[in-house]
């Protein structure tokens, strides 16, 4: 989406540019004829006053004596002195006329071929109007909305580059630049969650008074069909690798075979399962996960929770008691890259309920817009901590702001 954003800004751009040349090729064209009507209005009086000086002469010489011829003689160079002096005058008033313009004294042509060996940003001083940047705007605007991207969003971008261009000569500021630090605001590169973990896990056991005792906690939260369960499997895989020791909640009571999937992805991982039947209490299922890592000095407990609505306020509610109950380290929202403004809106509301600390985003890979990325950025301010880019479990990529600007084609 992005890269073809960056080609519209380039024909805008160049379209400007045809514009401009346009208008300073009229007003050169202008600037000639206005010279040369000025120069015959002006002198043509002094040539017609010259032509009837001359016939009156003439006319004199006629029928005036012989004798008057001399002096006849020396009325006529008058005659010619006067008409000399006269062109001369208006000449210097046309150039003084033209200095007043503050244009340069040559030829039409010789100025034409002067700008044709300059480039156009040498000679570009076309200043960027609001109604100019309107319509430049108003077509990226429905390229973003098309792609995902939230309307809050793009009158944030509206407003950066409006700051940016408007008012400014073209040939100062680099549009693509511009767009790209706009987006480089919006996106949050995340901490090191190992990092994190690590951390407080040693303040934890050099008996820091403001940490509490191991785990660390991490609750996963989301609608259904977000890929919320692998996700889970994924971080563990990677808690495993850092040499973390990890253990699983199933806090999904609800969902038919959620309690197996997750099981089957503790087995392939050789991790521990804390589980209950289904349509026990959620929080009762995470509170003792965490009693069962503290008694057996296990590092980390990753939480699942059931998928719901965020439009189900009573679902909502029991999900703040699970929160309460358990006391999480960090609140991670699991959002689908591919759901565009649906995921937005989600993280929008799970971040109002229980205060979301980060998110991953699954099914990266397949995004070709971009958009979500960016918007539930924007909306939350808070970082995406990784993005679920395949199905097997070391398909978990750490978001990098940098790469993924790239990724859209900046």
């Amino acid at each position: 989406m992005f890269g073809f954003l960056k080609e519209k800004l380039h024909q805008w751009k160049e379209k400007v540019k045809e514009e401009f040349s346009e208008k300073e090729e009229v007003r050169i064209e202008k600037l000639s004829e206005q010279k040369s009507k000025k120069k015959s209005k002006t002198i043509k009086p002094a040539k017609q006053e010259k032509k009837t000086k001359e016939k009156t002469s003439k006319k004199q010489k006629e029928e005036q004596p012989i004798q008057e011829e001399n002096q006849e003689h020396k009325q006529g160079f008058l005659s010619k002195i006067f008409s000399h002096s006269t062109e001369q005058k208006v000449s210097e008033q046309i150039l003084e006329d033209i200095k007043k313009e503050g244009t340069e004294i040559e030829s039409p042509e010789a100025r034409l071929e002067q700008e044709e060996k300059q480039s156009f940003f040498d000679k570009f001083k076309k200043k960027v109007t609001e109604e100019k940047f309107d319509e430049l705007f108003t077509e990226l605007e429905m390229i973003m909305l098309q792609n995902n991207v939230a309307y809050e969003v793009v009158e944030f971008i509206r407003g950066r580059l409006k700051h940016d261009l408007v008012g400014k000569n073209l040939s100062e500021v680099n549009l693509e630049e511009k767009l790209t630090e706009a987006i480089e605001e919006i996106l949050i590169n995340p901490p090191s969650l190992v990092k994190e973990i690590k951390d407080k896990l040693k303040e934890a056991s050099q008996g820091h008074p403001s940490v509490g005792k191991k785990p660390y906690v991490i609750a996963f939260v989301g609608i259904n069909g977000s890929g919320k369960t692998t996700s889970i499997a994924k971080v563990a895989n990677l808690l495993k690798k850092e040499k973390l020791s990890v253990c699983l909640a199933a806090g999904d009571t609800f969902r038919a075979a959620a309690i197996e999937q997750l099981e089957i992805h503790a087995n392939k991982l050789k991790i521990p399962i804390i589980k209950k039947d289904y349509n026990a209490d959620p929080a009762s299922v995470g509170f003792e996960a965490i009693a069962y890592a503290k008694k057996h000095a296990i590092d980390v407990v990753l939480i699942d929770t059931a998928g719901r609505m965020n439009t189900k306020e009573s679902l909502m509610k029991e999900m703040e008691k699970i929160i309460k109950v358990c006391q999480p380290d960090k609140k991670i929202f699991l959002g689908e890259s591919i759901t565009g403004n649906d995921a937005t809106e989600q993280a929008r509301s799970f971040n109002q309920h229980i205060s979301i600390d980060g998110m991953i985003l699954s099914k990266a890979d397949i995004d070709e817009k971009g958009g979500t990325a960016l918007s539930v950025s924007y909306i939350t301010k808070k970082p995406i901590y990784f993005l679920g880019t395949g199905q097997t479990y070391d398909d978990l990529e750490v978001f990098d702001k940098k790469k993924m600007i790239k990724r859209l084609g900046l």
